[in-house]
């Protein structure tokens, strides 16, 4: 019955792109046309994503991936500052440890650490930017999919040729403010009529030197300290390569990547002890060949397979021999094989397994190092089931971790996590169900210790407990589409959670003179945290004019954020119920794209309210809130004599009304600042 519907919606939609014929066809001859095969796949979303895609994604004042998802509610970005600073994601103050970050739908892992640097990630060639809670409310992934308190899926551009082109090339170039100097260019080819491939490369320097104001302030609000100076030693030179192919076979498809990332970049340090420069410095090398396998097989079958291998090495230098001198290397390999199956019991009720083998290992040139290596296996079982309005999906993800070191104790764990996700649609008026949908989810989640939290020579604790966390969720959606009206898009939704986490493992850089480094962490079970929170979010598209006469398009996108996350650790203790550390109460964002003609104008705003720096909830660990503005203003050209060609010119300004703020304690951000960006498409 499904197909039979989508094959007449698809013979309508191509009689109705005929053009109208007076002469009556020749009926004595025989038309032979070519066979057409039209599948689909049932998907069913739960939980919905937020989304920034196609041009909206484009027209934000965004350098990186770190830079868009600031735009998502529920989510806080730590921060360090500048181009090449190191930036962190946090969705629902779970900790950058619970969040998964997919990239072509295949997890990048970080056993050292656990957590990934989105400042890597360049938003020129990326199709969407997804974040989801709990995880993606889809039963057919792999089992990593379902072993995460949030996820952000990346999608990068996937060929595609109009007519008879087989070649596509895109060129950015960025300058701007901090000596930037970025070009980019992307080579897209059509190998045959089902493989196609892409090569993309890009540079980035910045001399990372920016004017910011330092203010410090004593316990009874008077000021301390108030002075302005230069930024040092926060350069960085990187060039990232990646490639890969993309192909279809009958009944599914394919794809193979790969990619290299290679940087050095100074590491300005905090702003501690009258100390205003430091000399450390940071070397980064990542590369990784990941593909993946997916096939119809039978009327009720599917099958997933997806594979990768990557290689990391890092390298941190501290010079300061009046601090304490360091030369630390890091190399780290990770193997990933992953299958999921899913079978159709009926045609409105999936079950899927998946299975997940994980192999990594770290080794180092400091001694009595462990040089860990991990087997993990995950396995989940999952079904999805739909009866009329209502749809429903559980699972229960099964992991299991094997170390092995040299010097130590090895922490083996294993934990069984269940979730629930439920979505209902409660009205039908007319005969039409009214778009509202209510969902709510129930998740369990375990959070491995990474290889630093266990081993890590100087502060590492083979004794760490493993965090176990819960998740409630509930929440609505409205959301309607009419294509034909003024006001053509309306969504507005509100989420409404509860989390709780044990033994909770808290990351903060290790301080000290200097600044100290920051990938070197002090690892401690905090306890015992409740997180309570809502995100809302509206979106509404509207057109100014008539449909026929270039009309202006304009859309908006509003988030807020209330969370209270509490420390319940020691009831003893005077800091009992404080706020941990870098979670603001309140916090929210706005987006207004217009697009007119050749034009469109993009303006930006986030604010994020007071928190503290730790979980001490006092006036001398208070960070004040802040907020910026950021506008860009581009135009489009197309290119005479080129089919295809396609020009455009932006200007942006970021931090409109230059606030001197901070994201992270002693790390200063940049004030106003400017960009000029030209893309080139033929």
């Amino acid at each position: 019955m499904f197909k039979i519907i989508i094959y007449t919606l698809v013979g309508i939609a191509m009689a109705a792109m005929l053009p109208a014929q007076n002469v009556a066809p020749d009926t004595t001859k025989v038309y032979e046309i070519k066979e057409v095969v039209v599948s689909a796949y049932r998907y069913r979303e739960v939980v919905p994503a937020q989304r920034l895609s196609g041009k909206r994604l484009e027209a934000l004042s965004s350098f990186s991936v770190a830079d868009a998802v600031r735009y998502f509610s529920g989510v806080q970005i730590k921060d360090y500052g500048g181009i090449g600073g190191l930036k962190t994601v946090d969705i629902r103050s779970m900790g950058s440890h619970h969040l998964g970050v997919f990239y072509d739908g295949i997890e990048i892992g970080n056993a050292q650490n656990g957590t990934v640097d989105l400042g890597k990630f360049s938003l020129d060639f990326i199709e969407e930017v997804s974040v989801y809670n709990g995880h993606k409310s889809e039963i057919f992934q792999s089992a990593k999919d379902f072993g995460s308190a949030g996820a952000i899926y990346l999608r990068t551009r996937r060929p595609r040729f109009k007519g008879a082109k087989k070649t596509n090339v895109v060129t950015y170039f960025r300058t701007g403010s901090f000596n930037l100097v970025n070009p980019s260019v992307l080579w897209e080819q059509k190998v045959s009529e089902n493989v196609s491939s892409s090569l993309n490369a890009e540079y980035v320097y910045s001399s990372g030197k920016y004017r910011y104001r330092y203010t410090r302030y004593n316990a009874n609000g008077s000021i301390a300290s108030d002075t302005t100076a230069i930024r040092q030693n926060g350069d960085i030179h990187s060039l990232r390569i990646e490639g890969g192919f993309n192909g279809y076979v009958e009944q599914g498809c394919w794809n193979v990547k790969g990619y290299f990332y290679d940087s050095e970049k100074g590491l300005p340090g905090a702003i501690v002890d009258n100390v205003w420069k430091n000399a450390q410095r940071q070397w980064d090398r990542n590369m990784f060949v990941q593909g993946n396998f997916q096939k119809y097989l039978y009327d009720n079958y599917d099958f997933l397979l997806n594979a990768k291998y990557s290689n990391d090495y890092m390298r941190y230098h501290n010079p300061d021999t009046t601090l304490m001198y360091i030369d630390n290397r890091f190399w780290q390999h990770e193997i990933y094989i992953s299958t999921a199956n899913k079978y159709s019991i009926l045609h409105n009720w999936d079950v899927n397994l998946s299975v997940d083998y994980i192999w990594n290992a770290l080794d180092a040139n400091l001694s009595n190092f462990a040089s860990p290596t991990r087997n993990s296996v995950l396995a989940a079982l999952a079904t999805a089931f739909e009866w009329r309005r209502l749809k429903a999906q559980a699972s229960v993800l099964g992991t299991f971790v094997y170390d092995n070191v040299n010097i130590g104790k090895a922490n083996d764990k294993s934990e069984y996590t269940p979730a629930v996700f439920l979505s209902y649609q409660p009205f039908v008026r007319m005969r039409l169900i009214v778009p509202l949908r209510i969902r709510a989810f129930y998740k369990n989640n375990f959070r491995m210790p990474t290889f630093n939290d266990l081993y890590y020579t100087d502060v590492g604790n083979s004794n760490l407990l493993p965090e176990l966390a819960k998740q409630y969720n509930v929440g609505a959606q409205y959301e309607i589409r009419q294509d034909d009206n003024i006001v053509n898009y309306l969504n507005f939704s509100a989420d409404a959670y509860y989390n709780e986490i044990n033994n909770k493992i808290v990351a903060v850089p290790k301080g000290g003179s200097g600044g100290g480094s920051l990938y070197r962490w002090m690892m401690m079970n905090l306890g015992y945290v409740e997180i309570r929170g809502v995100d809302v979010s509206a979106k509404i598209g509207t057109r100014v004019g008539a449909k026929n006469l270039s009309p202006m398009q304009i859309n908006v996108s509003l988030n807020y954020t209330f969370q209270k996350a509490q420390d319940f650790t020691d009831a003893k203790s005077k800091w009992y119920g404080g706020q941990i550390a870098y979670v603001p109460q309140h916090s929210g964002s706005a987006i207004v794209n217009t697009v007119w003609k050749t034009w469109d104008v993009n303006y930006s705003f986030i604010y994020v309210g007071e928190r503290y720096h730790n979980s001490a909830n006092i006036a001398v660990n208070r960070e004040q809130p802040w907020y910026t503005h950021d506008l860009t203003v581009g135009k489009t050209q197309h290119i005479p004599l080129m089919t295809g060609g396609k020009l455009k010119i932006a200007a942006e300004v970021n931090n409109l009304f230059n606030q001197a703020y901070e994201v992270i304690h002693c790390y200063p951000m940049p004030g106003r600042n400017f960009k000029i960006v030209l893309k080139l498409e033929i």
